[in-house]
């Protein structure tokens, strides 16, 4: 714009004397110019043809129209007026180092790239792969040639299937229908392959999860389903999701599968509640049963023990073991008998009312 300046001022200089690359003016002033006179004939141009006339109201190619020229081009590049119409504006210089500057803002700013400790960076050139960032301060080529997505790899992510709105029925083992709800926990492990090899990550877990799942119970029976074995049963659909992930090459890592809900179907929820409580009395009743016929097979084996040990010392002398026996057998017998045993000289026990005497005695008083 300087040089279109240095350009607006030539004119004048040019044309400042009274003199024209034609000759000298129609109007006179000049040193060779006559003062009077009719006019001379038209003097021919550098060029042939005419002098064109500089004259007021006409049309040649004078200073003015030079200047008409510079301003347009003037203005065309960002030039402008002042309120008393001289130049205002800002000049082409100033424009073009603004300009330089946010090209240069831009390209600092798509050229460095902050990654955060549990995030990566995956980097694409023409939107074609080319590298992964690791966390830390990055560099790469300005956009739109290289780009960076930052992935977040350390984030626990969970899906939720068969909530309380809506029934997933699946049939087990033994020809059985049972409603599951649980829960999926995943990771992105290999960012490049999460965002590039799956179009839908979440759904395409979420579909390999039902079907890992109707896998491992139509294996099972649905009283392993619903009971004990329900942390066996999540076990293996997490290894079954884990190797069929791993075939897609999903960059995925799945976290835990928990089961929150294994009932039967809604419409016979109530009938399978009333079976499971008869079972459950059924089974207590059992394990009573064998509770109490291990508590006299122990007497048993206890009573056996000991005679066997009596049997033992008999052997050993039998007169005494047998008057022994006897002794132990009629103190059980007689302990809450009443009974009064005399012994006289003659050998002759004679017999006494004892037991009505005892009773007609009145019985004494303690002392006061």
């Amino acid at each position: 714009m300087s040089i279109l300046s240095g350009l607006g001022s030539l004119p004048s200089r040019l044309f400042s004397d009274n003199k024209g690359p034609w000759g000298p003016k129609a109007d006179g002033g000049g040193d060779d110019a006559p003062s009077t006179g009719p006019p001379s004939d038209p003097i021919p141009g550098p060029w042939g043809g005419e002098r064109p006339s500089s004259g007021p109201g006409q049309g040649g190619f004078g200073q003015a129209n030079l200047e008409a020229f510079i301003e347009r081009n003037r203005r065309r590049f960002g030039g402008g007026f002042g309120d008393d119409g001289s130049s205002g504006g800002p000049s082409g210089s100033k424009i073009l180092w603004v300009v330089l500057a946010v090209l240069a803002l831009g390209m600092l700013l798509t050229t460095m790239h902050r990654i955060g400790p549990e995030e990566r960076g995956v980097v694409t050139l023409f939107g074609r792969y080319s590298s992964t960032l690791p966390s830390g301060i990055s560099f790469t080529l300005p956009a739109p040639i290289a780009r960076v997505q930052k992935v977040n790899v350390a984030q626990i992510r969970d899906i939720e299937l068969g909530s309380a709105a809506e029934e997933t029925l699946m049939l087990t083992g033994d020809q059985n229908i049972i409603d599951i709800a649980y829960q999926v926990r995943w990771s992105i492990r290999n960012p490049e392959q999460y965002l590039f090899e799956l179009r839908t990550p979440e759904d395409t877990i979420r579909q390999v999860a039902e079907s890992s799942m109707r896998q491992v119970v139509a294996q099972v029976s649905l009283q392993d389903a619903i009971g004990n074995k329900r942390g066996e049963i999540e076990a293996r659909v997490q290894e079954e999701m884990q190797r069929t992930l791993d075939r897609y090459q999903s960059g995925v890592s799945i976290r835990g599968v928990a089961i929150k809900q294994a009932d039967p179907p809604g419409a016979v929820n109530d009938a399978f509640k009333d079976v499971t409580a008869a079972q459950q009395d059924s089974e207590s009743a059992r394990n009573n049963a064998n509770a109490y016929a291990l508590q006299l097979r122990q007497i048993a084996q206890g009573e056996a023990t000991a005679f066997d040990k009596v049997y033992v010392q008999y052997k050993l002398s039998p007169e005494v073991t047998r008057r022994r026996m006897y002794y132990e057998t009629m103190e059980r017998v007689l302990r809450g008998v009443d009974k009064t045993i005399i012994e006289t000289p003659g050998g002759v026990t004679p017999y006494l009312p004892l037991p009505q005497i005892q009773r007609s005695t009145p019985e004494r008083q303690p002392a006061q």
